[in-house]
């Protein structure tokens, strides 16, 4: 599909999400990325942050305890995808979500809880969801990844970790979205708390430069081939009006629309997303070419100028980005090779063990 032809595509999309068809789509939100290894640890200048520590993993984590552990999770997630596909970038999403934010610990998952009846000055402590950044997180990727849990403690009781159940059900997606396979480590544990004061400078946002992207990067011991990498995940999903109205009214100030975003890219989503009393349950795609397949389009894109968020489109514009962008847009089986390897990268930041995590029976309760 060409540019020209994905843009008017881009449109008719976002028209079709209206009425009914909201609801089922409404959930396909992009992930945001996942990441790729460095030759070695990531630093920024001026940074005195330590890059986390890591714990080992392994393949047969569960190989006496819960040796079918793979096929159980597969098996949810192929019937949600073929009933709810918008499941896939939203558990995508939340594993980035979660590994972002004191590692890769489930936290992410663990609810709200309501302030006890009749005490009008108790406040409940919040949580990571009760925060800004992760308030249009799908609630499609939550219930996967609980009915995938249950679907393991029916077999397997109290031995497999919510952690490891969002890791393996976002490798599956990626799959059955037309991705890569790839193995998957096991062993994390599950937080015991999920802290609210832990999110804010922890995420990318939409309209994040590439330094403040590297320096998010950094802090979770990742680095420029990483961020590149991860931000192939924004190959399938979808992103709220709200994440680039900026771009479209009001560039930088200027009451003018963003000068590098493409001219007819600016017409369609400004029919979609009016600068003011447009509904706030819109969502368009990420890649105007295949939003639906997880592929490589995401960088030709960019390279067309036609990336979503200002964060993507930095990508190709910054001297230091762009070689990547390029090299990963030109070949499909390079991208995956990048990709898998940043899977396995983000998949075990400050992974918890032994007595510092624990094994959750309900994802969104600890113990």
């Amino acid at each position: 599909m060409d540019s020209s032809t994905g843009i008017r595509f881009v449109l008719l999309l976002v028209v079709s999400l209206g009425g009914n068809g909201m609801r089922a789509c409404r959930a396909r939100e992009a992930p945001l990325p996942l990441p790729l290894p460095s030759a070695a640890p990531a630093t920024t200048a001026g940074s005195s942050r330590r890059a986390p520590e890591r714990h080992g993993l392994s393949l047969d984590f569960y190989a006496k305890t819960c040796p079918a552990v793979d096929q159980i999770v597969a098996n949810v997630t192929a019937a949600r995808f073929r009933d709810h596909p918008a499941a896939g970038p939203a558990v995508l999403r939340l594993f980035h979500h979660d590994c972002f934010v004191e590692g890769c610990d489930a936290s992410i998952l663990i609810a709200p809880t309501a302030a006890k009846a009749g005490d009008a000055a108790a406040r409940a402590p919040k949580v990571e969801r009760d925060m800004e950044e992760n308030k249009n997180l799908p609630q499609y990727g939550f219930d996967t990844v609980e009915m995938a849990k249950a679907a393991v403690e029916s077999k397997c009781p109290g031995v497999v970790t919510c952690a490891d159940v969002l890791a393996l059900a976002a490798r599956d997606f990626v799959q059955l979205a037309g991705g890569p396979y790839y193995a998957v480590k096991k062993g994390r544990k599950d937080s015991k708390v999920s802290l609210a004061g832990k999110v804010r400078g922890s995420l990318p946002r939409a309209n994040s430069t590439v330094d403040d992207l590297l320096r998010v990067f950094a802090s979770k011991g990742l680095g420029l081939n990483d961020l590149v990498a991860l931000s192939g995940a924004h190959t399938i999903g979808f992103a709220h009006c709200a994440h680039f109205l900026g771009r479209l009214y009001d560039f930088r100030g200027t009451r003018q629309p963003d000068p590098l975003m493409d001219a007819r890219l600016v017409k369609a989503l400004r029919m979609a997303c009016p600068s003011t009393g447009g509904s706030a349950r819109v969502v368009v795609p990420f890649d105007v070419s295949t939003p639906f397949q997880f592929d490589h389009a995401y960088y030709a894109n960019l390279q067309a100028r036609l990336g979503l968020l200002g964060s993507d489109q930095a990508l190709f514009l910054d001297p230091r980005t762009r070689p990547i962008v390029q090299s990963l847009g030109a070949d499909r089986a390079r991208f995956f090779q990048a990709f898998v390897a940043s899977m396995d990268r983000m998949g075990s930041i400050r992974v918890k063990k032994g007595r510092k995590g624990e094994v959750r029976r309900i994802c969104s309760q600890h113990l």
